[in-house]
Order: structure tokens, then C-alpha cells, then sequence
């Protein structure tokens, strides 16, 4: 892997300096965290799955339209990706109730919902991510109304597209995390998705018998989290080409 000045590391990934201006590198980690940072560990070979069935989601979400930040993958654990300005929101698709969901409102686990909703949660480690309504955003400046028309239009179809793909493989789309940011092209912005779409941050069930196949798995110590990651791409038709070579961690410049 080449020398490159890292610029920020998150829980899951770490952003390296892109080779063109406008660009970064996004390598994908094993390390995988829960309630916040509260529990950590490590799923062998995370990140080198999530990078392909994101890579794999982002590109068919392209072919039907949807503005993305990615533009290719550059081996196993890195993607280029176009360098946006991140709106600090959580946008968060339901379509069945489970998590924080089910335990706000009381709702069995696995009902499903009349429609689709969407709920806003305000990017901020130190505060939990707390859920916001749409007044908080446009008041505090984290997002025009415009901004927010633009990001319910496409949460919305990137669910009705997701949802489709998925059940195809015989897994339901539960729910799912998106984030955005602003793309400037001279003085010219327009709003893309950004970050990831994998098992990390979306709850996907096994459409006959419900049996969890994302990062649930680790939340709630059940075991086999890795071969749940693994089913899901290979129900997706994404074939395992990793080797040892490709498990390494990333190399740093100071």
C-alpha cells in the first residue's frame, strides 16, 4: 500500500488523502463497536466484505440514478471516493420495527410498519447521536429545507431500490443508516450519498426465517457474525478474493 497522510479515523474506517485533488481514500476496518463506542471488538475480514457490498450497492444505486461520492475501488480494503462536505445527520429508513424502534414505542420486534419512515439523528459522539426532528436541522443550520427535500426524495428511493435488490437474494431490508454531504464543483453543490451501505449499517434478516445477517450479531453477542457477513455477499453474487496480503492494516504517514 503506498504512503499517504491520513486525515481522520472513525470507528469503522479511516479517510487517507486522496491522489487528485478532490478525492480521498476510504479504507474499511475489521474493528466493530456498539452502543456508541461502549463495546468494541474485531470481525475478521469486515472490512474487506463491507468494502466490496458497498462498492457492489453504490454502483447499481448509480445505474438508476442516485448522486454517490464513490468512484471505484482500488483493492480489497480501499475505495476512492469524491471528497463531499458531510451533513452531521443520521438518516435512518424503517421499514420493520426492531432496535431503538421497538424499544421507544413498545412495538414487537419484526411487526411490520404501515410505511416506510424516516427519522433524523444529529451527528455528535459526545451527545449519542440524538434523534432531532426536521425543525431542529433547518433551524440550526445543519441543512436547508431545500437540502432536507433533497434527502427525503432519495432516502426514499434508495429504499424502494434496496428493498427490491435485497428480497431478490431472500433478505429483508429491516432498516438502514444513510448520510449525506454537499459535493461543490465550482459554485455549482449538489447533495450525494455518502459514507457506506454494508451489514454494518443496515439490519438485514433472512426473508424466510428472520435469522439476523448484520452487525446485530456482534451487538447482541450471537455468534457467527462473520459468516452472516459472508452470506450476505454471496447472495449478492459477490465472490471472496481476499488473501493474507489483504488483511493487513493500512501503512501511515505523519
Amino acid at each position: 500500500m503506498a504512503r499517504r497522510r491520513q486525515l481522520y479515523e472513525g470507528k469503522a474506517k479511516i479517510l487517507f488523502e486522496g491522489p487528485e485533488p478532490g478525492t480521498l481514500v476510504q479504507y474499511f476496518k475489521d474493528d466493530a463497536t456498539a452502543g456508541n463506542g461502549a463495546k468494541k471488538g474485531i470481525i475478521t475480514g469486515k472490512g474487506v466484505l463491507n468494502n466490496r457490498i458497498s462498492e457492489h450497492l453504490m454502483l447499481r444505486l448509480h445505474e438508476i440514478g442516485v448522486p454517490t461520492h464513490f468512484v471505484r475501488r482500488l483493492n480489497m480494503r480501499e475505495q476512492l471516493i469524491r471528497e463531499v462536505e458531510i451533513i452531521p445527520l443520521e438518516v435512518v429508513v424503517r421499514n420493520v420495527a426492531a432496535g431503538s424502534l421497538s424499544k421507544r414505542l413498545g412495538i414487537p420486534e419484526g411487526t411490520r410498519l404501515p410505511r416506510s419512515i424516516l427519522e433524523y439523528y444529529y451527528k455528535n459522539d459526545s451527545l449519542n447521536d440524538p434523534m432531532v426532528a426536521e425543525e431542529h436541522i433547518t433551524a440550526f443550520g445543519w441543512a436547508s429545507t431545500a437540502d432536507m427535500d433533497d434527502i427525503v426524495a432519495l432516502a426514499l428511493r434508495i429504499n424502494d431500490f434496496l428493498t427490491g435488490l435485497f428480497l431478490g437474494v431472500g433478505i429483508t431490508l429491516v432498516d438502514f443508516k444513510l448520510e449525506f454531504g454537499r459535493l461543490w464543483e465550482n459554485e455549482d453543490m449538489r447533495l450525494v450519498l455518502a459514507d457506506e451501505i454494508s451489514p454494518d449499517n443496515c439490519r438485514l434478516w433472512d426473508a424466510k426465517t428472520s435469522e439476523k445477517m448484520d452487525k446485530d450479531r456482534f451487538r447482541r453477542d450471537m455468534g457467527r457474525v462473520e459468516e452472516a457477513y459472508q452470506e450476505v455477499a454471496r447472495r449478492l453474487g459477490i465472490l471472496p478474493e481476499a488473501g493474507n496480503s489483504d488483511m493487513k492494516g493500512p501503512e501511515v504517514m505523519q
